[in-house]
């Protein structure tokens, strides 16, 4: 049992679990958070609490930043943005099929020196492309180290964030740490629409969700299956559809044609007693 806070590097941006040690971090207050790069600045969204969970695995804030942090990440943003720019219009002047999707950029920590700068474009393209002349350009419009990184369309969701179909943030922008295989058998499993428009996600394929319920519907070997006849409390009736999670089938009933939902308790039960009078 411990304490941790979750902090963010950028407004809903994914977030990040830390323990406070002995600060106590209020929300919307700036902390230094260490990373591969030494330590940046990031706000607090949820404030320091206790949790059941062990939390010796969890890297440790390294303070609250002051006005010196503040000013090196302000200056840090304005890099960014700039090169962001600067990358655009050369690519525009290249011709090159590559759009911009982030930009990262580390600031030389050596007084009176820019060699250790370096700006990280990240990008995504149809295919490969040959970026050397750009890599030089942009080099020495922005004097420091350029490197250019292409992304698929899910890391690009991922780095780009948005709103799913379910109307909240992306999975794969918040908490999804490594994507994980996703089928259109997963899909037809869970008797979804086949239309790429209703189970594909914002980055065009299909939605990581779809694995979330997919256990439930493969162990679902004691539902009846659609179109079957079952027995219900209402009379004989035919399945329509199955909601594993809730343990739920919807029926339509054969006398009068209406649609209801039942238990799967009440529908397999009563088709066993069924069953054994035919």
């Amino acid at each position: 049992m411990g304490m941790l806070c979750a902090v963010s590097f950028n407004r809903y941006g994914r977030l990040y679990y830390l323990d406070p040690g002995e600060l106590r971090p209020a929300v919307g207050d700036r902390v230094l958070v260490p990373t591969d790069d030494g330590t940046e600045v990031a706000e607090c969204v949820w404030a320091a609490q206790w949790v059941t969970e062990e939390t010796d695995g969890f890297p440790r804030l390294a303070g609250l930043a002051g006005p010196e942090d503040l000013r090196r990440d302000e200056t840090l943003r304005k890099r960014k943005a700039e090169a962001k720019v600067a990358a655009k219009r050369l690519i525009r002047e290249h011709g090159l099929p590559m759009k911009v999707v982030a930009v990262d950029h580390v600031l030389d920590t050596t007084p009176g020196s820019s060699n250790g700068s370096r700006t990280t474009i990240y990008f995504t393209a149809p295919h490969r492309v040959d970026f050397r002349s750009l890599v030089r350009d942009l080099g020495a419009t922005m004097h420091c180290r350029v490197e250019l990184r292409q992304l698929s369309a899910r890391d690009s969701a991922r780095v780009q964030g948005g709103i799913g179909s379910c109307g909240r943030d992306l999975c794969c922008a918040t908490f999804l740490n490594d994507f994980e295989p996703v089928t259109i058998r997963m899909a037809k499993d869970q008797e979804l629409p086949l239309n790429p428009l209703r189970i594909s996600g914002a980055c065009g394929r299909l939605m990581c969700c779809l694995k979330y319920e997919h256990p439930l519907y493969a162990d679902s070997g004691s539902y009846p299956s659609p179109g079957q006849r079952v027995e219900t409390p209402d009379g004989l009736a035919k399945v329509v559809s199955r909601h594993p999670p809730s343990e739920t089938v919807t029926v339509r009933q054969i006398s009068d044609g209406t649609v209801n939902r039942c238990s799967l308790s009440e529908v397999c039960g009563s088709r066993q007693a069924y069953d054994s009078r035919s």
